[in-house]
């Protein structure tokens, strides 16, 4: 075999390396700590390893991907594609590859599909328990149409619009031509009665034979990173069924000024990203209504809700001026339309709804939350901070609410992390770590077991999700072995820091804390703890990203309270599905956001879904949406000049500038950072007074 080495990219996991040439993708996977599923042995027969090999060059990856940089298929491929591939999927069949045949012979991006993955991605964004009053946006009324008589110059829908009006009090309506093309034999079979629905009191969108009580929509929180979707009952509001996945546009760049790029330096980059999406939306309600034993084509309203990037892409509408100042829009305005026009298998005349959008990097995903959360509702000064890939953040009160977004990158859901990866039984979530002795305890997601209550070889650990890599990192500094700068203290300096001697305990840290020339990195698990039988570490450069990720959402909280002109907040509410699983005390520890009292930071799921839901069942809400978008205060963090100074600042644990009482109250900050911030607030205490006496001889 060749010594020759090729990068291989894998996503979603974003997992990268170099392998031998003639590596099947399969063995690479298992290198690089990839999961996929294989139960043939690389037999060729079972189909569990497929993955699909993309094409195209990725500048942010720096290489360029093609089914030519893998072996073409051999025989027993073709035939396994043969014998399990629909017909019309033949065209699918060249990008589509078995990872136990296909070797590695150039640079190659691979995407491993969800049902290829051994251990299935927990997408945790169920739906909230949240009381929404039902008034949809569609009525569904049953009329009996008199029939047509010999002479007649009234056509079918002429005599249904009657009826409608007499019955129903409904005019001025419009039909969708789909129905149009149903009436008639609508009206033949039901014997002239029928079950009419009609959108918005506008148009008639289905007709049905007979009496029909059933009415569902659709509402969807597009996620730059996963794509959740509530089938639900519009009649009494039920969620019905939820289906997640992750967003297939991950394969053309994390974040989303990488897809904005990917959009911009490829021709067919947007078709591309849009057809991805839309995909993705028709699967997740094929299996939510096969969920709820409905058919796709009785869904006859959507609600998606996305960033302003996703947005665009969805409507197939170009992103590529939201990746420069101005920031330009192609619509501030909410949008209607038609479900095929977008190629969503829904009923034919389906509308799909997608809310205002606030700015140029604040989308329908935040104007959801605002109407879920409602902080302009309240007297409290509420902190709203949506977790993800790109935040969006809320603050205010009845006398104004303020927003903006900020660029926190992936690293909070395992991306640019050395052992990171997404929510998946075997991540480690939890992290504690013993202030005396250095050695760490943990819990995988799968297992309610803490790892020092079970023998090594049951836990089967497979890498650190985002939770677990905002524990760990809090833990480190709680337990001294990190310094409010971020970096590594070595073994002496924790003695001296921690002001112990150096028989008090401190010497197993040299199992779990070493040092590779400068660059210290932590042993989470050991080999004996993990699935693959190698160390899961914590790295200086994990630290960073981690620090790069927090400082970016901490700058955007400090800039809504100057333009607010406050310098505390009552309440902090953590949306989305990563802030539902966020301890407070780790994450205000780690300074992912200010000061404030922990029992009043609460968790609240996936708001941005919620928002979804009462703008999908609640028409007035909807209504009401587009003109809380437009009075929210939106301030661009890429151009406040005071963005850098917080950003700074907030590169130290946790804080540089900012005190931080509550925790110091509980007692959970080290003790030299404790000082260090008493010692800040003396020097201020001081300088206030030397100006007050110097203000006075000037007086005098």
């Amino acid at each position: 075999m060749s010594q020759n080495t090729h990068r291989v990219v894998f996503q979603p996991s974003g997992r990268q390396g170099d392998v031998a040439e003639g590596t099947t993708l399969l063995e690479a996977a298992r290198q690089l700590g990839v999961d996929v599923d294989s139960i043939c042995g690389g037999r060729q027969t079972c189909g569990k390893c497929k993955v699909i090999v993309q094409s195209g060059r990725f500048d942010k990856l720096g290489i360029t991907s093609s089914l030519d940089h893998v072996t073409p298929a051999g025989d027993d491929e073709a035939r396994y594609f043969a014998r399990h591939l629909p017909p019309d999927c033949s065209s699918q069949t060249a990008a589509l590859r078995l990872s136990c045949a296909a070797r590695v012979v150039g640079d190659v991006l691979v995407t491993v599909p969800p049902e290829s993955s051994r251990r299935k991605q927990v997408v945790r964004k169920d739906a909230g328990d949240r009381p929404i009053t039902i008034d949809p946006i569609l009525r569904q009324v049953f009329v009996e149409v008199e029939p047509n008589v010999l002479g007649g110059r009234k056509g079918d829908w002429e005599r249904l619009q009657e009826a409608l009006r007499r019955e129903w009090g409904l005019a001025d309506l419009r039909i969708d031509i789909h129905v149009l093309r149903r009436l008639t034999p609508a009206l033949k079979a039901g014997k002239q009665g029928i079950t009419v629905v009609v959108w918005n009191d506008r148009e008639v969108i289905d007709v049905r034979a007979g009496f029909r009580d059933a009415l569902y929509g659709l509402a969807a929180d597009v996620g730059s990173t996963t794509i959740v979707a509530h089938l639900c009952d519009l009649r009494t509001g039920a969620v019905l069924a939820t289906e997640s996945t992750m967003n297939p546009q991950v394969t053309f760049g994390e974040d989303l000024m990488s897809r904005v790029s990917y959009a911009m330096m490829h021709d067919d980059g947007l078709g591309k990203m849009q057809a991805a999406v839309i995909g993705a939306l028709n699967a997740l309600a094929t299996r939510a209504a096969a969920s709820a034993g409905i058919a796709a084509d009785d869904i006859y309203e959507a609600v998606l809700v996305g960033n302003t990037v996703m947005h665009h892409i969805l409507l197939g509408l170009d992103p590529t001026e939201l990746g420069a100042a101005p920031f330009t829009l192609a619509t501030h305005a909410p949008v209607d339309v038609k479900a095929r026009d977008l190629g969503l298998r829904l009923h034919p005349a389906a509308n799909v709804h997608l809310p205002a959008l606030e700015a140029g990097h604040v989308g329908a995903d935040n104007v959801a939350v605002l109407i879920a959360e409602a902080p302009d509702q309240q007297d409290d000064m509420m902190l709203v901070i949506d977790v993800g890939t790109n935040a969006e953040i809320l603050l205010g009160n009845r006398e104004g609410v303020w927003s903006c977004s900020s660029p926190t990158g992936p690293a909070f859901e395992g991306a640019q992390i050395t052992h990171g990866q997404r929510a998946a039984p075997g991540a480690i979530e939890r992290v504690r770590i013993d202030h005396t002795t250095g050695r760490p305890r943990f819990k995988v997601i799968g297992n309610d077991l803490w790892s020092d209550e079970q023998p090594a070889a049951s836990i089967k650990a497979t890498g650190i999700c985002g939770s677990g890599i905002i524990e760990v990192v809090a833990e480190l500094f709680m337990a001294g072995l990190l310094g409010a700068d971020g970096a590594f203290r070595d073994h002496e300096s924790v003695r001296r820091a921690s002001g112990i001697g150096p028989t008090n305990g401190l010497s197993p840290l040299t199992s779990h804390l070493r040092f590779n020339g400068r660059k210290g990195e932590y042993v989470l698990a050991t080999a004996d703890q993990t699935l693959s039988g190698r160390e899961i570490v914590v790295t200086q450069d994990d630290v960073r990203n981690v620090q790069l990720a927090k400082a970016a959402l901490y700058a955007g909280c400090k800039l809504l309270m100057r333009r607010r002109g406050v310098s505390r907040v009552d309440k902090i509410v953590l949306a989305g599905a990563f802030g539902n699983y966020i301890d407070p005390l780790h994450a205000m520890v780690l300074g992912m956001f200010p000061d404030c009292d922990l029992s009043k930071v609460v968790a609240v799921g996936n708001a941005a879904g919620d928002g979804a839901r009462i703008a999908l069942l609640n028409k007035a809400r909807r209504a009401e949406s587009a003109h809380v978008a437009r009075n929210v205060h939106y301030i661009e963090t890429a151009i406040d000049p005071h963005f850098q100074e917080e950003f700074v600042n907030a590169m130290h644990l946790p804080n540089r500038a900012d005190p931080f009482p509550h925790l110091q109250a509980i007692g959970v900050l080290p003790a030299q950072v404790c000082s260090s911030e008493e010692d800040a607030r003396s020097k201020r205490r001081r300088e206030r007074r030397e100006r007050s006496a110097a203000s006075s001889e000037v007086g005098s």
